[in-house]
């Protein structure tokens, strides 16, 4: 059994410990209920640029005008993958990078290249490490901090990969807050758009307003096109960070409460190395005292 002394620092050690895990389980908290509030307001934002844009699909003259609805054959795959810049967020960033490894391994299966677009250092690390082709790692402003016009310039550089043929398909892969305890990666399809229909294939509403378009539809509609794909990745990057923050949150508590238990289960190792040191001093005195008399 470990002496007194070092029972001491153990358990100063481990109350040293559940301070800090605590204070980042508070910090994580307010951080996640900011961000969180952001993430909700801006959605509706997302889907009503979304219904615009439907409004204006029918009237657009085909596909052969709307360079971003252009399907080709897939030869190569940009990914965007939003991650976390530090850890001690839990499982985070290990659920998103496995679920990311199945997909691009699925990809190369069936004779595709793969490319990376990343915002998140622990992601650029992993995918680095491992060979992959890191296009563009964005630094700044830090995910925690971007704003959008950090998710302007993701969405230009992307819409430039695939416009510029360096890439055939783009997609967005980060993790969607669900809950504060389930949050899961999500592979979506970013380019070419097919969550919206134009020319003839859009729905035509029974009722619609007639309103004059100029210059016309399709100049309009490929105006439109890249301030829509922007609030998709900035709704990509607040939901990739609201997780973040819940599992860091978790993981913090988780922690907490395991040095909590960690120094109960210290504090009585020690009363009962203490009260055997108490017995044995005791039994020695009894037994001085029996000699002598």
């Amino acid at each position: 059994m470990a002496n007194l002394k070092e029972l001491r620092g153990r358990i100063k050690s481990v109350a040293s410990i559940a301070q800090i895990t605590r204070a980042m389980e508070m910090v994580a908290s307010m951080k996640l209920r900011k961000v969180q509030s952001k993430a909700q307001g801006f959605r509706p934002y997302v889907e009503e640029i979304r219904r615009m844009i439907a409004a204006v699909a029918d009237k657009v003259a085909g596909d052969g005008d709307v360079p971003l609805f252009g399907v080709r054959d897939v030869g190569t795959v940009g990914y965007f993958v939003v991650a976390s810049d530090r850890g001690l967020c839990g499982s985070y960033n290990s659920n998103l990078l496995f679920a990311l490894k199945k997909a691009a391994e699925e990809q190369q299966a069936q004779g595709r290249k793969v490319k990376f677009w990343v915002y998140g250092r622990k992601a650029y690390a992993w995918l680095t490490r491992r060979g992959f082709a890191v296009e563009r790692f964005f630094v700044e402003p830090p995910l925690d901090k971007a704003d959008f016009a950090a998710a302007k310039v993701v969405g230009q550089a992307l819409v430039d990969a695939f416009t510029s043929g360096a890439v055939d398909e783009m997609r967005i892969f980060s993790t969607r807050f669900q809950s504060m305890i389930k949050f899961a990666p999500t592979d979506a399809q970013f380019l070419p758009i097919r969550s919206i229909a134009v020319g003839e294939k859009a729905a035509k509403a029974a009722y619609a307003a007639d309103f004059l378009l100029e210059p016309d539809a399709t100049t309009i509609f490929n105006r439109l096109m890249p301030r829509f794909l922007e609030t998709v990745v900035f709704d990509a990057m607040l939901q990739a960070l609201t997780s973040e923050h819940a599992s860091r949150r978790m993981a913090m508590k988780g922690a907490t409460d395991a040095a909590v238990r960690m120094n109960k289960g210290l504090k009585k190792v020690y009363n009962r190395a203490r009260q055997e040191n108490i017995t044995k001093e005791l039994l020695d005195i009894v037994g001085g005292a029996s000699a002598v008399s």
